[in-house]
């Protein structure tokens, strides 16, 4: 069992800066793959990016390609994705998730999920 708490969230302006991060319970956190999704409202839940269990691999949607970063610190059980040059359109609430996915961009490969975080993007 993994419980996973977001936190991070708020308002910016375009063009401005949010790091979420992503704290896990258990002690099987270094054996998943991260996920971090995201759900504007009216929209289906949609993936942003995903972390291998060891953090050598990395995956991202096209839309947030170059401006978002994800990484892991196993040692504080801890997931973070840090997101630059924000645009209105990343405005949603954001998930992160974990599991042993093959793949990585869909909803039901992951098992355990947060409650969730809300990003709000001015413009």
């Amino acid at each position: 069992q993994v419980q996973l708490v977001e936190s991070g969230g708020g308002l910016v302006q375009a063009g401005g800066s949010l790091r979420l991060s992503c704290a896990a319970s258990g002690r099987t956190f270094s054996s998943y793959a991260m996920g971090w999704f995201r759900q504007a409202p009216g929209k289906e839940r949609e993936f942003v990016a995903n972390i291998n269990w060891s953090g050598s691999s990395t995956h991202y949607a096209d839309s947030v390609k170059g401006r978002f970063t994800i990484s892991r610190d196993n040692a504080k059980n801890t997931v973070l994705l840090q997101m630059n040059s924000l645009k209105p359109e990343d405005t949603a609430v954001y998930y992160c998730a974990c599991g042993r996915v093959t793949y990585y961009f869909r909803t039901g490969e992951y098992d355990y999920w947060g409650q969730g975080t809300q990003v709000t993007v001015s413009s």
